[in-house]
């Protein structure tokens, strides 16, 4: 595998997991899965993106403030930290994604680094072309996220032992993946990588 794949991780952080303020039920199982791809792709050594959500006290994101979620991963809480089980390698790339108290901001498209670089410009510099998408959750950042490298001209794949939906019905991450499959995405699994 040569440098012009990424790996991406989306939002594993501890507001939904198990436990966290929007915790998606069993989130915490994909870690250990995520954790072999890190070490799969630092291997390679393809570059690993990871995103978080960012979020201020008041966002229009919030049921309080007119949104459907309750809050969370707001800026420097322990709920929005990565869960601690995750292994992020020493040269990881963080973004953070819903900056913007007016916006929604599902896909890391929308993420930036510390400097502003949006992470388009970032997959841009490194020449990167073929994206792995593992993270949270199926049914929305993932699918936000995978929609939108699409759109941009980026090969991608989604890591599906890796991914875990919200399911505020219950079909929405088969939903998810139905339509993203429909819109060329790949699905792969580490055994499948490994092998």
């Amino acid at each position: 595998m040569k440098a012009k794949k990424a790996l991406l991780v989306v939002d594993v952080q501890n507001d939904f997991c198990p436990g966290g303020a929007l915790g998606i039920p069993e989130a915490d199982k994909i870690i250990p899965v995520v954790n072999r791809y890190l070490k799969f792709f630092s291997k390679k050594e393809s570059f690993v993106f990871a995103t978080r959500d960012w979020h201020p006290l008041r966002s229009k994101h919030f049921k309080d403030f007119g949104g459907v979620w309750p809050v969370h991963c707001v800026q420097n809480t322990p709920g929005a930290a990565f869960h601690p089980k995750l292994k992020l390698p020493k040269g990881a790339i963080y973004l953070y994604k819903g900056l913007d108290p007016k916006k929604d901001s599902y896909s890391s498209f929308q993420a930036e680094d510390e400097r502003g670089m949006s992470l388009e410009k970032l997959l841009d510099f490194f020449k990167v072309k073929e994206i792995y998408i593992a993270g949270l959750a199926t049914d929305y950042c993932v699918k936000f996220t995978a929609h939108d490298a699409l759109k941009h001209g980026f090969k991608v794949n989604i890591l599906m032992d890796a991914i875990k939906g919200v399911n505020l019905k219950p079909n929405d991450s088969e939903d998810a993946i139905k339509r993203m499959v429909k819109e060329g995405v790949k699905k792969v699994t580490i055994k499948k990588l490994e092998g």
